[in-house]
This record gives structure tokens, C-alpha cells and sequence, in this order.
């Protein structure tokens, strides 16, 4: 009978013990929350939807864009008008990005960089593009936006003028 209640004993013993112990939590990757904002911009992109792809950036006239045709751009809304002019010339848009990085910077910011390659049809006429991009991610309230936006082009296309209002807009502000 000794034998018997020790044994019970020692079962009781490891269940409590192996019961007993705390799961270990799992940390959610804020990596995938980041490429999921990005994913969503590529998805805009090709669906020439600037609605889609204004979304995820940080809507604030101090934001930055460094364009992929050399121009630079400050401010949400007059990104917002230039994609929206733009994409109404563009069809049959594909975009490939390879050698996508996410650095998360801290709990709150993160930088992406990757190579794209684009092709379409702007006003009837094909279009090839590629290049590199960095996008600087920070957490605003609960969601990831992009809170700048530079884009270097492989080989600068000299028939793609830069929009004076691109140019004037960041000269003025920076009295350059």
C-alpha cells in the first residue's frame, strides 16, 4: 500500500508540475504587419488604384516622396492628385519586386527596401521600368504607414518630364 500511495504521489507530483507550467507566449512578428501594408500598395499599383495606394501612406502634407522619375513631392494631397492624374493614362500594369528587406527599427518604425521592376501601357504606348525603393514605415495609433517614400529608377526615362508642381513644392519648402 506504500508503494502504491508513493507512486500516487509522484504522479500527482509531475502532473501539477508539467501543468504547472506557463505557456510561452508568442510574440506576434510586426515584420508581417509591415509587408502586409506593402503587399496592399503593390496590389494599388497594379490596379493603377490611387486610392488603394494613398491608403497606406501617412496622410500629412509634410510627408516626403522621392519619385522614380527624379521629382520630389511633399504632401499627401498633391501625391494623391499626381497618382490620380497618372493612373488614368496607365493600363496593364505589372510590377515585380524582388529582394524584399523589412528592418523593424524598434516597436514602432521600420524601413522596407526592395528592387521593382514595372511594366505597362501609358497613353497607348508599352512602358519597362526598374529600380530600387526604400519606404520608412512608422506605427501611427494602431496601423503601419509609410511616412516616406524614396524610389531610384535603374535608367531615368528623359522623355518623363518633372511635374512642375512636384519641383516647386519642395523648393519652396526648403527654399532650395
Amino acid at each position: 500500500m506504500k508503494k502504491f500511495a508513493v507512486f500516487s504521489l509522484l504522479i500527482v507530483a509531475f502532473s501539477f508540475s508539467a501543468f504547472g507550467q506557463k505557456r510561452a507566449t508568442v510574440k506576434a512578428d510586426p515584420s508581417k504587419d509591415v509587408r502586409a501594408v506593402f503587399d496592399r500598395l503593390v496590389e494599388g499599383i497594379r490596379q493603377a488604384d490611387a486610392a488603394k495606394v494613398m491608403s497606406i501612406y501617412n496622410k500629412t502634407e509634410d510627408i516626403l516622396f522621392f519619385n522614380n522619375n527624379g521629382s520630389v513631392t511633399r504632401g499627401w494631397e498633391q501625391m494623391k492628385t499626381n497618382r490620380e492624374a497618372s493612373y488614368k493614362n496607365a493600363a496593364n500594369v505589372s510590377l515585380e519586386t524582388t529582394g524584399v528587406r523589412i528592418e523593424m527599427l524598434g516597436a514602432n518604425s521600420a524601413y522596407l527596401t526592395c528592387k521593382w521592376k514595372q511594366q505597362q501601357e501609358y497613353n497607348g504606348k508599352l512602358e519597362t521600368a526598374s529600380g530600387r525603393m526604400t519606404l520608412v514605415f512608422a506605427k501611427i495609433g494602431k496601423e503601419w504607414k509609410v511616412v516616406h517614400l524614396h524610389t531610384s529608377p535603374d535608367n531615368p526615362d528623359p522623355n518623363r518630364p518633372v511635374l512642375p508642381s512636384d519641383r516647386d513644392s519642395f523648393n519652396r519648402d526648403n527654399n532650395q
